[in-house]
């Protein structure tokens, strides 16, 4: 079967990240694309992924820096990964040309930047994907199949607590810019996938936010820079070129009271502007028990809390016999029944990238189902920012206004600004 031609839209630090995930999947004999273009407005970026697209794949795509350019290339999906702000523009102007996408997450900028995107993929009927690799960590597949069987009963509180960063720069400067993304919609939009993953969809939010960190420091600037907030270590020359220390204009930390539809509770803490001891808590109790989560993409241990007793070994898989990893992840993680794995964080970012890219190319070859597609994308988002208006409103507000644009207090200058309002 011929190779699905395909481009990388955005060739910065995620952009190199989502070729390694297609070497990844190329190297294991399972990947259904040709990469023909890297694309990108500032050269210099599409030719560094050219390079390593070269040495990973063999082949050099050809360099451009605009989606027109890509037509002559014969391109028939894209991968989009610029910075958020990009994402409907590029994904309307791709699914016009009639090109299938995987778009990175948040989906869009904001709710109304996802609704377009969700609204001009029904329209084109081409396939469109959001990359979102949290669910897709095997001890989450997992986690979600114990929960699914019963093993905890009824699910009753969710607990999500994250906290650290103090000062320091997420990344990228960009990711503490209100315009740009935020750290609560950069970070937090996996958050709140992981959420409907787990217990369905959300109704109702409440929450206050905070900017408690307006002055961030990035200790890589300069050539004597030091290691920063740096995963797979893509970003480190980009980070050098950053400023010593900027101004943030987007809130760092949301505490939050969620309700979902089928009547749970999650208590949610999202803090990356906390300094002192670092949390890290993620458990589901149930009528019958409790399910203590990994951290993500860590391949770290589940554990239940049962009958007086803790169980994080093998004998969990017991409790889900019919528990099996989709075989492109099963093929890339060394299994179909994992009840843990080691792989340093960058081997496994790339697996679960890979992941993504098989889907997809499942998809367009075969008619397969996309597990994130741009309405889920878009709940995420409006999860993410139901934190944030509910802090503007002062009151509890419903995922399903958020989603219908009708709470948009916080997002309306980002809209206005994007020509969106």
């Amino acid at each position: 079967m011929d190779k699905i031609p395909l481009a990388i839209v955005g060739c910065g630090g995620m952009g190199h990240r989502h070729l390694y995930g297609l070497a990844e999947l190329h190297n294991a004999g399972l990947s259904p694309f040709e990469l023909v273009g890297a694309c990108d407005p500032v050269r210099a970026n599409a030719e560094s992924l050219a390079d390593d697209a070269e040495e990973r794949l063999g082949v050099r795509p050809q360099v451009v820096e605009s989606l027109e350019e890509l037509e002559a290339l014969g391109v028939a999906a894209v991968d989009i990964t610029t910075t958020p702000r990009y994402h409907h523009t590029v994904a309307e102007e791709a699914l016009e040309r009639g090109w299938h996408a995987m778009i990175e997450k948040p989906v869009g900028l904001t709710v109304r930047a996802g609704n377009r995107i969700r609204k001009a993929a029904e329209k084109s009927g081409t396939i469109v994907s959001v990359a979102e690799n949290y669910r897709r960590d095997p001890m989450n597949r997992l986690g979600k199949a114990l929960l699914d069987v019963g093993v905890i009963g009824s699910p009753r509180l969710m607990i999500h607590n994250t906290m650290g960063g103090g000062s320091h720069m997420t990344i990228s400067v960009w990711r503490h810019q209100k315009n740009e993304s935020g750290v609560l919609l950069d970070v937090g939009v996996h958050f709140a996938d992981i959420l409907e993953f787990y217990l369905g969809p959300v109704s109702t939010v409440y929450a206050q936010s905070r900017l408690h960190e307006p002055i961030r420091y990035n200790p890589a600037a300069g050539p004597e820079g030091r290691s920063t907030s740096n995963p797979s270590g893509v970003y480190g020359k980009w980070q050098k070129e950053m400023p010593a220390q900027f101004e943030a204009t987007a809130e760092d930390a949301s505490y939050a009271t969620i309700l979902f539809e089928n009547g749970a509770v999650c208590q949610f803490i999202e803090d990356h502007a906390a300094h002192g001891q670092g949390v890290w808590t993620r458990q589901i109790h149930g009528s019958a028990g409790s399910l203590e989560l990994p951290p993500d993409r860590s391949g770290q241990l589940i554990t239940l809390h049962k009958d007086g007793e803790s169980i994080c070994d093998a004998s969990l898989l017991d409790l889900v016999p019919d528990f099996h990893l989709e075989p492109i992840t099963a093929a890339l993680f060394g299994g179909d029944r994992l009840w843990g794995y080691e792989f340093p964080f960058p081997v496994t970012d790339r697996k679960l990238l890979a992941v993504e890219y098989g889907e997809l190319g499942l998809a367009i070859e075969d008619g397969g189902s996309i597990e994130v597609d741009p309405t889920q994308g878009t709940r995420s988002v409006a999860l993410s920012y139901a934190m944030l208006e509910s802090s503007v409103a002062g009151r509890a507000l419903s995922l399903e206004d958020v989603l219908a644009e009708k709470a948009d207090a916080y997002q309306l200058e980002i809209d206005e600004e994007l020509g969106l309002a």
